[in-house]
């Protein structure tokens, strides 16, 4: 069996440590889809959501999600984040919200998780606002689409 890196020789958790690793420049944008109900369609084509628009909102948030993705993921490292983007953009064709957040940091640890969360926070906030138009909305999806620096190098989803 492979040894686990964030197990001790005990069984018990443990954060990596990272502190011999060089800085390097990371990036990982991460997408995430949700699927809206005719009624919030429409919505959001003509302003008719009550909370106000959601999609400045939701990409606020997922900003906000990314910068604190060490609190709400165990054993996740404390990064400082060089740039965070959020944006949110409604796919008519298949009548669907696309988000998708790029995260960038110079530093010894990557950046996955808070492309992430931001997506995911993202999508948790647009769902928040929209909610009381129609609760029909599936959140879906969520995935890296690529990450470059570190040890590993460079990744892109098929």
């Amino acid at each position: 069996m492979a040894e686990w890196t964030h197990f001790d020789e005990t069984g018990s958790p443990l954060m990596v440590d990272v502190g011999s690793k060089q800085p390097t420049r990371r990036r990982a944008v991460a997408e995430g889809w949700i699927d809206l109900p005719e009624k919030i369609y429409d919505a959001l084509k003509t302003g008719g959501v009550k909370k106000g628009d959601p999609i400045p909102v939701s990409e606020i948030g997922g900003i906000m999600g990314a910068k604190r993705t060490p609190d709400l993921i165990p054993l996740c490292h404390a990064i400082m984040l060089d740039s965070v983007r959020v944006c949110c953009e409604v796919d008519d064709e298949s009548r669907a919200l696309r988000i998708e957040c790029e995260a960038i940091a110079t530093g010894v640890t990557g950046v996955e998780m808070e492309a992430l969360t931001g997506v995911s926070v993202a999508a948790l906030v647009f769902y928040d606002m929209c909610k009381g138009v129609d609760k029909g909305m599936v959140l879906r999806n969520i995935r890296l689409l690529e990450k470059s620096g570190g040890k590993s190098g460079n990744w892109k989803a098929n």
